[in-house]
């Protein structure tokens, strides 16, 4: 099986921290979120791409493992790991590092299911995506 990873480097801005002069915990989620569009945008299946195949697919479960603190001015590296599975539902792996020195900063993983733009749960995996797995071997 192909295991399918893309990273995005981030640069801590001023906005990013909190009152003890780290990045505030929660941003984390949001950085995590940067790197599931950028996993989508580079492996084909970007959140436009499933909302234009009448899906959405909101998060279910998120766990997340803060290790090292990070501050304004570094710069991390979110890698961002598919988790392939046979189920109507979409896994990742979540890996945060420091750029400078390779210090782990969160570890994480995810699971998003697919619900019909007019909100209703499919518990089965949808054509578009069966056929993306197929095509990517995942």
């Amino acid at each position: 099986m192909t295991k399918l990873t893309a990273t995005l480097k981030r640069k801590i801005a001023f906005y990013d921290m909190d009152a003890i002069r780290m990045v505030w915990h929660g941003n984390y989620v949001k950085f995590l979120e940067e790197g599931r569009e950028a996993w989508g945008e580079q492996f084909g299946l970007s959140y436009l791409h499933i909302f234009d195949n009448g899906y959405v697919v909101p998060i279910v479960d998120l766990h997340l493992k803060y290790k090292k603190s990070a501050y304004m001015g570094d710069v991390l590296v979110v890698e961002t790991t598919y988790v392939p599975c046979k189920a109507a539902k979409l896994q990742f792996e979540y890996r945060i590092w420091r750029e400078s020195d390779g210090a782990e900063i969160l570890t994480a993983t995810s699971t998003q299911v697919f619900v019909t733009a007019a909100g209703q749960f499919d518990p089965c995996t949808p054509a578009f995506v069966e056929a993306w797995r197929q095509e990517n071997n995942v």
